[in-house]
């Protein structure tokens, strides 16, 4: 949750900022940090470094956008309620999950007894689809790795 809230400071929009609104907030930051239009050097390299901040924060925000969630939430519910889980481990409240299709997922605000939960659980697949796959906040990773 962090993390989130990092990028949303990063580029001053509020947890119901469109995906319009980011795209315009993020091209207008672009252009004022884009290292191209710096002269000097050291100043360039501030600005290198900005920028790439501003790309990852726009990204992973376009990521978790409702309209981005809605708009994959078909595919989402059938990989989920179909496929089992490969492997997962858990890191400052964010639970990552593979499945065995090659599907991964992070799911935010997941707190250490749901995971501890999930380790005892009999079956980590079923405890994950009554509750986790439709409580937390997510993201795939798999798309963003395969579009870059």
């Amino acid at each position: 949750m962090k993390k989130i809230v990092e990028y949303r400071t990063l580029l001053g929009v509020t947890k119901t900022a469109t995906l319009k609104e980011l795209k315009i907030i993020y091209r207008n930051s672009m252009k004022e940090y884009h290292p191209d239009a710096i002269a000097d050097e050291h100043e360039r390299h501030l600005a290198e470094e900005k920028s790439k901040e501003i790309i990852a924060a726009y990204h992973f925000l376009v990521s978790i956008a409702p309209e981005t969630m809605e708009k994959d939430r078909a595919e989402y519910d059938r990989i989920t309620s179909s496929t089992n889980i490969a492997d997962f481990y858990y890191e400052n409240s964010v639970l990552y999950i593979t499945l065995l299709d090659g599907s991964s997922f992070e799911y935010f605000g997941v707190l250490r007894p749901a995971y501890i939960k999930m380790i005892n659980a009999e079956s980590p697949s079923r405890f994950a689809r009554r509750h986790i796959y439709n409580n937390y906040l997510y993201r795939s990773t798999t798309k963003l790795v395969a579009a870059e």
